[in-house]
């Protein structure tokens, strides 16, 4: 009865009187898939404008798979996927998937490559309904573009269901009908890096503590043990960098602090001035002593998604072997109300000599990140890139469209903003006025104020601010991720949840970062 269901998503095909075929299908069933690409139609066009492979795979059954698409309902548009059963003997299902315009291609006003998006969509809708079918394996069209195509299927069939009884359906992908294997290996990796970063930030707060953060990024990074060394610091070094804002976070839990440095060494030359990423890791923030609203408490788990996307992008430059020096670090701690905690009010000095006034500890990632840049200059970097869920403004400022860049450095912003094109993970600049920084250094008590003097005006602005009073390189950027940590229905390659992003941007930023 299943075989012989119609739906409008579902066109069972059946050669009446060939039983063996059906018999072949119905076991074949859960084996084997077939992704292809369909373009929209164009001006008076009458023909379908399939891909090339689809157009092999047409040509070899004399042209049925275009006789069905046009008998099983409208046109197919983008993003969307149609099902076919039992039309080829290797492939029991084939789900045609819809790519919009064939002249798609990068789009000044969307600030990406749109035809790379197109492709990612449509490949992850139809690996999605085909993993739904419980099809085990999946080949994929290269929709004239492997990496994408990788990207789409690898993020597209991503589901955190660790900790469940019930599993989604595991499929294993690969590239049908092509020999570019080295574009989709790579967008294999960047897909997988990003969906380390969404393991990571999924993940609940009590089984991913700072400690278990570090172990994990170690064990990642194994494989790579001769370009890669892992550094965990522990409270005692902490202590030893005067690390003062950093501790005054964590001393509220319970967790020890971790300081977790990952060195990546790809470039020729040992001696190459490193790209530093710094990533906020918070692994669970309650807000402290200034207390955070119960409702969605729990997405704070999450809260170190800048130290997850940073590490996950060493480990796929690692995978890759990016002919660059990267070290990654991430101050790693819980922000929880004690005893022991900061209270609002209180002072605290950074490594820098810097003093804090800590009137709300709720700002407490700025804390954290202003003590590893100041760390991250010791490394005489070519340029330092923080990454953080930093604050809320920026979500009202900009939702998940894109993530904030506030830097110093008009070079730094072009590389970030081009990669954001590329990956279709966009980027926009904001501003880093005096304006905002005279908010942040009017402080009462000390140098500085955690918050801005006229509270919750300008947040995204006055928090990078304050960081870039710990800042010396010319070539900086502060990226405020809060807006993107998660994922409801706006990136249609990606489920609900904690998104991941903006980790395949980082990647292709640190993959062309030495090329002039």
């Amino acid at each position: 009865h299943k075989l012989g269901r119609t739906t409008e998503k579902y066109v069972v095909v059946i050669r009446l009187g060939l039983i063996s075929d059906l018999l072949n299908m119905y076991f074949g069933f859960c084996l084997k898939g077939l992704v292809l690409g369909v373009f929209e139609k164009e001006g008076d066009e009458s023909s379908l404008h399939l891909t090339e492979a689809a157009t092999r795979f047409d040509q070899s059954l004399s042209g049925k798979l275009s006789e069905l698409l046009k008998i099983s309902g409208p046109a197919l548009k983008k993003g969307k996927s149609r099902v076919f059963y039992g039309i080829h003997k290797d492939f029991p299902c084939v789900a045609a998937v819809g790519l919009g315009k064939s002249n798609a291609s990068v789009c000044g006003a969307e600030n990406c490559d749109t035809s790379k998006e197109n492709i990612r969509e449509a490949v992850s809708a139809g690996c999605r309904l085909l993993q739904d079918l419980e099809v085990k394996h999946v080949e994929v069209d290269a929709c004239g573009d492997a990496q994408s195509a990788a990207e789409g299927a690898i993020l597209g069939l991503f589901q955190y269901d660790q900790l469940k009884a019930k599993k989604k359906n595991k499929v294993i992908t690969q590239l049908y009908e092509s020999t570019d294997i080295p574009r989709w290996e790579k967008g294999v990796l960047y897909a997988e890096g990003q969906n380390l970063a969404r393991l990571l930030m999924e993940a609940p707060a009590n089984h991913l503590t700072p400690t278990i953060f570090a172990n994990t990024i170690e064990e990642k990074v194994a494989s790579h043990g001769e370009t890669v060394t892992v550094k965990k610091r522990s409270l005692a070094w902490i202590e030893e960098q005067k690390m003062g804002a950093f501790l005054s976070v964590s001393r509220g839990s319970e967790e020890p602090p971790v300081f977790l440095e990952l060195h990546y060494r790809g470039a020729p030359d040992s001696s190459q001035a490193p790209l530093v990423l710094v990533g906020k890791g918070i692994t669970f923030d309650s807000g402290g002593i200034s207390l955070k609203p119960s409702p969605s408490m729990d997405a704070m788990r999450a809260d170190m998604g800048g130290a997850a996307t940073v590490c996950a992008s060493v480990v796929t430059a690692a995978a890759l072997k990016l002919p660059i020096n990267i070290i990654g670090l991430a101050p790693l701690c819980e922000n929880m109300p004690s005893g022991k905690a900061t209270k609002p009010g209180d002072v605290v000095t950074a490594k820098n000599g810097k003093t804090i006034q800590v009137d709300n500890t709720d700002a407490e990632g700025r804390l954290i990140l202003a003590d590893a840049l100041c760390y991250g200059h010791t490394f005489n970097p070519r340029a330092i890139v923080d990454v953080a869920t930093l604050t809320g403004a920026v979500d009202v400022a900009l939702g998940s469209a894109a993530c904030g860049v506030f830097t110093n450095s008009d070079w730094l912003w072009e590389q970030l903003h081009k990669a954001g094109i590329v990956t279709g993970d966009r980027v926009w600049r904001m501003p880093l006025f005096q304006h905002y920084t005279r908010q942040v250094t009017d402080s009462q008590l000390a140098d500085l104020n955690n918050i801005g003097k006229y509270s919750r005006s300008g947040g995204a602005c006055t928090a990078a601010a304050f960081l870039r009073e710990f800042v010396t390189a010319p070539h900086w950027a502060h990226l405020d991720i809060a807006g993107v940590m998660s994922n409801k229905d706006e990136v249609p390659y990606l489920r609900k949840g904690m998104s991941g992003r903006p980790t395949r941007t980082l990647v292709e930023f640190a993959a062309v970062f030495n090329q002039k």
